[in-house]
């Protein structure tokens, strides 16, 4: 059996390594002790893996915090920060990032209008960038497996909030099969291996 020709990678509707870019929105000490919605410490596994994934499969990031500068708040977490190695911070005053001037420049030159979004807190940081964004066009996917808020119920409002609005609610191994797509793209498959099914699904 023989794949079908490789679709336009940058006019695709599911997700390509040519068409996303991952945002990831202040995974900062403060806001993840905060995280009442699901373990912390599997959260913050989760949102790792999430950035393994993108520099897997070559995506841009943007990586922001806040009040970091102000000293107000710590920076990224260490294993976060580590995964995310020379990726610049871009760290604001805003709650929501869409209104700090560097992050929206940033998010605009990747060029990408299909965005991973990752924050903390759900029902802030990702949802008001998130309702932002789409109303200029772009789309927003949610990796439910790596965002948190500060109760269950403010979780869900917010991820039930930006749904209605037009995002799409995903998971850690659904974008790693919609980026991947076809086994014979084996430059990749090593990295999905790893990632889905020894760091994310834990098996041996």
């Amino acid at each position: 059996m023989s794949s079908e020709p490789i679709r336009d990678p940058e006019t695709d509707h599911l997700l390509t390594p040519a068409n996303a870019a991952l945002v990831v929105i202040d995974y900062q000490p403060v806001q993840v002790a905060s995280i009442r919605s699901m373990d912390r410490e599997a959260l913050v596994k989760n949102v790792v893996t999430v950035v393994k994934v993108a520099k897997a499969y070559g995506l841009p990031i943007v990586l922001s915090t806040v009040n970091v500068k102000t000293g107000v708040n710590k920076p990224t977490v260490a294993p976060l920060a580590e995964a995310l190695g020379d990726v610049p911070s871009l760290d604001r005053t805003t709650i929501n990032s869409w209104e700090d001037v560097e992050v929206r420049a940033a998010i605009e030159a990747t060029g990408r209008r299909k965005l991973i979004l990752c924050a903390l807190w759900t029902e802030a940081c990702l949802l008001f960038p998130s309702l932002d964004v789409m109303a200029l066009g772009y789309e927003v996917f949610v990796p439910v497996d790596a965002v948190g808020g500060t109760s269950s119920l403010a979780h869900e409002a917010a991820l039930r909030r930006v749904e209605q609005a037009g995002a799409r609610l995903t998971s850690i191994a659904s974008i790693l099969c919609e980026l991947q797509r076809d086994w014979a793209r084996k430059d990749t498959v090593p990295s999905f291996a790893d990632l889905l099914f020894h760091r994310h699904l834990g098996l041996a």
